[in-house]
């Protein structure tokens, strides 16, 4: 029998990053730092924003890295669930087994969420409690909604939209405009959702998962995002036209030029690699609404 060979220390760290998703984690620190300066503004008091306090104010960073911890434990259980599905979809990409143990992955997982809830209980219970219902909600998604159709993709977009509705439930200033780029961020992170799934639907099928491209096949998934996409821009303009906000208006007209590409883009996808494009073009047009924070 062959000994296992160890593995070098700097793989070992890029496996572990990769695992974690480090550039998702430095986009929602991004996010909750722009939305820190440029939603909720001016402190209580009236006094104008000042950018070095906030970048120097310990709350902001203890909130940021908590939601963060929590996130990484998230990506760590997700994939520890996922090993053998992940070998079909995306042999490259997995971690646990090869660069970490699986028994390192779960405690990693476990060390991490306790770090997160901690730090949300030491600066508000109500975070606290957006905390445990984040853990608790990846758990059940990872273990069992992720394999069930619509309530996996529903269930990762409302923890995606968390990142703001916790700066809403601590700051509880400007919670108007937190909370339409939760709605935004939960609109673009369930269609991303459900195209991985479509994405995915071979290696997902092979383990008995039931998808909605799986128990609804392609064309009626399709038909269902045509949908999800003309449900989500109306929305956001009957919001920002109620809140009489000009600026919000023309920041949703802009966009509706990259959601309608991707409409475009959407009609003419069949193969996995059409759909691992829309799933970039998401994340582009997600970080395109995170960038006109600055403008709202």
């Amino acid at each position: 029998m062959v000994a296992r060979q160890p593995i070098p220390f700097p793989a070992f760290v890029l496996g572990f990053l990769r695992l974690i998703r480090v550039q998702n984690l430095m986009i929602v620190v991004l996010t909750q730092f722009m939305a820190r300066i440029f939603l909720i503004g001016p402190e209580p008091q009236g006094s104008p924003a000042n950018l070095l306090q906030i970048l120097t104010d310990p709350t902001i960073w203890l909130l940021s890295f908590s939601t963060v911890c929590i996130a990484a434990a998230g990506y760590i259980i997700n994939d520890y669930f996922d090993i053998k599905i992940d070998l079909v979809n995306k042999p490259q990409r997995v971690v646990i087994g090869r660069y970490l143990k699986r028994r390192v992955a779960i405690g990693t997982h476990q060390l991490l969420n306790i770090v997160g809830c901690l730090i949300g209980l030491y600066l508000s219970r109500w975070v606290f409690v957006i905390d445990v219902v984040s853990v608790s909600l990846l758990w059940f998604y990872s273990a069992k909604f992720k394999r069930q159709p619509l309530i996996g993709n529903v269930v990762i977009s409302l923890l995606t939209a968390l990142s703001f509705i916790v700066l809403a439930v601590y700051y509880r200033q400007n919670a108007q405009m937190l909370l339409i780029y939760a709605l935004f961020s939960f609109g673009i992170s369930l269609i991303r959702e459900i195209i991985k799934d479509m994405q995915d639907i071979r290696g997902d099928a092979r383990f008995g998962c039931q998808t909605l491209p799986i128990v609804w096949g392609l064309r009626r998934t399709k038909y269902l995002l045509y949908v999800l996409i003309g449900s989500f821009i109306a929305t956001l303009f009957l919001i920002a036209d109620s809140l009489n906000n000009q600026r919000l208006t023309i920041i949703f007209a802009l966009l509706l030029l990259p959601l309608a590409f991707f409409t475009y883009r959407l009609v003419l996808a069949d193969t996995r690699r059409d759909f691992g494009y829309l799933s970039t073009l998401c994340k582009l047009i997600m970080l395109m609404g995170v960038m006109s924070m600055i403008w709202a």
